[in-house]
Formats: C-alpha cells, sequence, structure tokens
C-alpha cells in the first residue's frame, strides 16, 4: 500500500462514487482495490467518520467496524496479559491505549501526591482568578492587535537569557514586539521585561511559588511547575476574549508570524507545529505546546478550561 493510501467503507450503495461502476468493470481482478481521488471516494458522503492509524506491516493488526450507536471511541485489543510480553496464544484483551507489547501501560492515573497538590494549586488559582483578570485586563488591551491577537510568553529569571535572546533577535530584523505580554514569575524577570520594552505581569499569588531556576530537565519539578504558569496564563487570556499567539522563550522570529496567523487561518480554533514525537503519547494529533495560535471562541475557552482541571496529569 502506498503511503498516503486510505480505505475508504461504504454504508449504503447510494454513497458509493458515480463511476464506481464503470471503474469496477475495468478492475478485471475483483480483488484490487477501486483507486478514486479525494473528492471522488467521499462526493456522495454525508457523513465521514476518519480513523487515524499506524498501517505499517511490522504488526499483525486488524480493524474491526462494530454496528452500535456512536462513541467516536477506538477500543484497543491485545493477545496479552496485564506486564507480560504479547502472547499469540492468548485471548484478545480489551487494554489501554497505552499498553505496550511488553504489557506495560504508559499511561498510569496520578499519584494521590499529584492529585492533592493539583488540588492546592486550582484552589489558590481560582481564589485569585477575578483580582488577577482584573490586574491583567488593561494590560491585555494595551498589547492586543486589531484582531485581538495577544502574544504570550512566560518566563522566570532562570530563562531571561533567552528573553534577551528573542527580543534582540526581533530588534535586529526590525520586527514588532509590541504585542508580546510577558508573564513574568517572579519579580525579577518582569524588571527585565520591562527593561527590554515589553509589557509584563506578575501574578504573585499565582506565582510565587514557581522556581526561580531553569529545569534541569524535561520532565522535573522545575519543569512541571512551569508548564502550569503556561496553563494559567493563557487560560486568564482566553477568559478575556482574546487570541492568543503562544511561544517559549526559546524561539526566535524571522519574520512577524502573527500576519499569517490572522490573514490566513482564522476559520481554525487552534493551530500547533508538529512535535516531532509521534508516539502514541503524543497521539492524536502530535501538538506541541511550544508554538501555537488560538482563536478564541467557546470551544477553545472551554478547551483552556479543562486543561487547567486537568493539572494533576501535568504535576505527575
Amino acid at each position: 500500500q502506498k503511503e498516503k493510501d486510505v480505505l475508504v467503507l461504504y454504508q449504503k450503495a447510494s454513497a458509493l462514487p458515480t463511476d464506481y461502476g464503470k471503474k469496477s468493470k475495468q478492475n478485471d481482478s475483483g480483488v484490487a482495490p477501486i483507486e478514486f481521488s479525494t473528492q471522488e471516494a467521499l462526493e456522495h458522503c454525508d457523513y465521514v467518520n476518519v480513523i487515524l492509524t499506524d498501517h505499517s506491516a511490522s504488526r499483525n493488526q486488524c480493524w474491526a467496524m462494530v454496528p452500535q450507536y456512536e462513541s467516536y471511541h477506538v477500543q484497543k485489543w491485545m493477545r496479552i496479559r496485564p506486564m507480560q510480553q504479547m502472547d499469540s496464544k492468548e485471548p484478545l484483551r480489551l487494554v489501554s491505549r497505552g499498553t505496550k507489547t511488553n504489557g506495560r501501560n504508559d499511561f498510569d492515573p496520578p499519584a494521590r501526591k499529584h492529585i492533592d497538590k493539583g488540588m492546592d494549586m486550582l484552589q489558590n488559582y481560582f481564589k485569585n482568578l477575578e483580582s488577577s483578570l482584573a490586574e491583567l485586563k488593561p494590560l491585555v488591551e494595551k498589547v492586543a492587535t486589531r484582531k485581538k491577537t495577544v502574544t504570550v510568553m512566560v518566563v522566570n529569571f532562570g530563562q531571561s537569557e533567552l528573553l534577551v535572546n528573542h527580543v534582540c533577535a526581533s530588534k535586529s530584523r526590525g520586527l514588532d514586539t509590541s504585542s508580546i505580554l510577558v508573564f513574568a514569575t517572579d519579580e525579577e524577570s518582569k524588571e527585565l521585561a520591562t527593561e527590554l520594552g515589553l509589557t509584563a505581569f506578575y501574578d504573585e499569588p499565582n506565582f510565587g511559588a514557581m522556581p526561580k531556576e531553569e529545569a534541569g530537565s524535561y520532565g522535573d519539578r522545575k519543569f512541571t511547575a512551569m508548564m502550569m504558569a503556561k496553563i494559567f496564563c493563557v487560560h486568564m487570556v482566553s477568559r478575556l476574549k482574546y487570541n492568543i499567539l503562544f511561544q517559549d522563550v526559546d524561539i526566535v522570529w524571522y519574520k512577524n508570524p502573527i500576519d499569517y496567523f490572522e490573514s490566513n487561518h482564522m476559520t481554525f480554533d487552534l493551530m500547533f507545529q508538529d512535535d516531532g514525537g509521534h508516539s502514541v503519547r503524543y497521539a492524536p494529533y502530535s501538538a506541541n505546546s511550544g508554538f501555537y495560535y488560538v482563536r478564541h471562541n467557546d470551544r477553545s475557552e472551554y478547551l483552556f478550561h479543562a486543561l487547567l482541571l486537568s493539572g494533576d496529569l501535568i504535576l505527575s
């Protein structure tokens, strides 16, 4: 099979392409699939349910379409016992999507300590949210573009060199940085951002306990704490009903990206850069949280609300 081939199954004869009968007669073998362009294949389909799955030849894999009410959920079954190697002699068992061939599950639920810590952080965040929004609102209004886009960055003092690098790179290319709102997690970073000519916001009740040092490694405590800060800041800006261009401070611009998003892609809710890691951990879209654009609407605002409530998963 070609890498980009898609198998389409039709529920009714009336959904078949117009030229299906003609092409099926030309298919002498009666076995090989009949090829159509995407437009031809779907011209009579009023509903299309899309399944994204690995179709490589590396495993004995089957797909089963079971008639029932529509759940929009893909189940995974494997011939395996918990914590044991896959065995073709075992019966098929329903497993987590994170189950590997060695029986291990990549998606254990958060531990109680992470759940409790997440609850404490959320309790503090919601207690201070309205006062934080009142302080933040005039800053957002100041930096937003005419189409209500705010460029959001989060920085602590350990990452300050990266912020300086971004500003210097932008100035060297004559790029406008007036849409940038820096969420500083300490007073030193706020002062630095202001001296660089950027608008900065320090929310002491929510960010005061955040680490000032840069993370030692991916996923350590300092890293996960800053990930929570990234969620807090986009949640607040989204609550104020603005579009968001979020980026990590280690990214520099070769040209201002806002025009691209505001001019060409305002029909999308969100646009992410590809993470590069395409394992099940990043399924289904391999979205990277280091650079993305959000068009404000009820769906995107609720997405950040739901993400905020899942903080225990990030802390774990």
